[in-house]
């Protein structure tokens, strides 16, 4: 298979592709493996060469979910410090609640097929979210806050609320509150 400019695409990087938008659009649960290897145009045997299992396709999937959160936070904190860079945390997170084909955080979804806490999935996921509650802890001890910790976990709370009502409600509307509930809890 090639891009659009002719370049040939790795057949990792065409699976890693067809399933972070079926899983992401359809559930983990509901796509197998013979609709991936159809879809990215690969065979079985491709697929088990790069990938152990299903469920080691599912990690790959919220590693470069992950990454792309980190890249995009990285470019925050690089450019904002303390109250400026949590109030850009806040409206990336807003936006991606507004863009088309929203259906919620890829990880509290995959946490809810899931169910088990010490699947390597699920450890994944805690993983990233200690990772983001760090971030925010740091963020929020940055701008001044005496209680960096009670904040942070608030504010995760708070995201995981909003990617939730984001695509159940007005994803505006639910920007808007989100970014008010930061505000409000640098000034608690």
């Amino acid at each position: 298979m090639t891009t659009g400019a002719g370049e040939r695409v790795h057949p990792r990087e065409r699976l890693l592709d067809t399933a972070g938008r079926l899983f992401y659009t359809k559930g983990i649960q509901a796509v197998g493996v013979e609709q991936l290897v159809t879809e990215a145009g690969v065979t079985r045997a491709t697929f088990y060469r790069h990938f152990s299992s299903k469920d080691g396709l599912v990690l790959a999937y919220l590693e470069a979910r992950g990454a792309a959160v980190e890249d995009a936070v990285a470019a925050i904190l690089a450019a904002h410090r303390g109250r400026d860079a949590l109030l850009a945390i806040m409206d990336m997170i807003g936006d991606s609640l507004c863009r088309p084909g929203f259906r919620g955080c890829g990880f509290l979804n995959a946490a809810a097929e899931y169910p088990d806490p010490a699947h390597p999935v699920r450890v994944r996921i805690a993983e990233h979210r200690r990772w983001f509650h760090g971030v925010l802890r740091t963020v929020v001890r940055d701008a001044g806050h005496p209680d960096p910790g009670r904040v942070a976990r608030t504010l995760v709370i708070l995201r995981d609320g909003a990617m939730v009502g984001g695509s159940l409600d007005a994803p505006r509307a639910v920007r808007a509150a989100l970014r008010e509930a930061a505000e409000n809890l640098l000034t608690s």
